[in-house]
């Protein structure tokens, strides 16, 4: 009966223990923390690895240190020069101090949220559309200092901001369409007469120096004439080679009356 009720008393105290020490038992990840409370009074942050825990005394909140994104929905928003535009970002931050992260803020997930959407407003709100359009990695850097200062207490650290789209009105599309539509009419005419100019220059060089060299323009005169009748396929009588041949017209002319008056 003894040997019975040993065994009876020893099972009681596995299904008793087993359960504690399971319980007490807490394990975290390399990149992870958690917050250990006694009593509901803070104790400190534990991990990553193992450590013991006194069941019902003792709670834990465990707590991710990766960088999280949060998604902020688009707003729309009007501009320092009263335009419309819708404009959506994404915030990236981790937790630098788990203790702080859980303390001091309800639920920081949701908060950086809406704080993300406040900031982005009022930061978008003071820009002009050219700045929000052409300087939008400075808008990124003003909307992180404010979020990262605003959330130190927390115990979070805001890595980056990133504006991801900004759609504009119909309207202001159509106009700035024709803007730059304009802007490269205006490049291609300044382009044309800049390279009329430095053609007027060179072609007033090239005329002082056949003034100068008169053989010179002679010489330029025959070559055009060559390249002219070789693209063309054309024989050209210069005044000189005409000149030349009615010459010889005149004196064959004059050889032969001359034969029939002998005659």
């Amino acid at each position: 009966m003894s040997f019975i009720t040993t065994i009876v008393t020893i099972f009681a105290i596995l299904i008793v223990v087993i359960p504690f020490l399971s319980a007490s038992i807490k394990i975290v990840r390399e990149y992870e923390r958690a917050v250990l409370f006694r009593l509901g009074r803070l104790v400190g942050a534990k991990g990553p690895g193992i450590f013991f825990i006194i069941p019902i005394v003792d709670s834990i909140v465990k707590v991710d240190l990766r960088i999280v994104t949060v998604d902020v929905p688009k707003q729309e928003i009007i501009t320092r020069d009263n335009v419309s535009v819708k404009v959506d970002a994404v915030i990236y931050y981790r937790v630098v101090d788990p203790v702080s992260a859980v303390v001091k803020v309800a639920n920081y997930n949701y908060a950086i949220a809406l704080l993300g959407q406040t900031v982005l407003r009022d930061v978008i709100g003071q820009a002009e559309l050219d700045e929000l359009l052409t300087e939008r990695e400075k808008l990124n850097k003003r909307i992180q200092s404010i979020i990262d200062e605003m959330t130190v207490p927390w115990g979070i650290k805001v890595t980056a901001v990133t504006i991801k789209s900004v759609e504009l009105p119909e309207s202001m599309m159509r106009a700035m369409a024709k803007q730059a539509e304009a802007e490269r009419w205006r490049r291609a005419r300044v382009i044309e007469a800049e390279g009329e100019r430095q053609a007027a220059k060179i072609l007033a060089e090239a005329a002082k120096m056949f003034e100068e060299h008169p053989g010179a323009l002679r010489l330029r005169e025959l070559q055009t004439l060559v390249e002219v009748a070789r693209e063309k396929a054309l024989v050209i009588v210069t005044e000189a080679g005409a000149s030349s041949l009615m010459g010889k017209v005149v004196a064959a002319s004059a050889a032969l009356k001359t034969k029939e008056s002998t005659g």
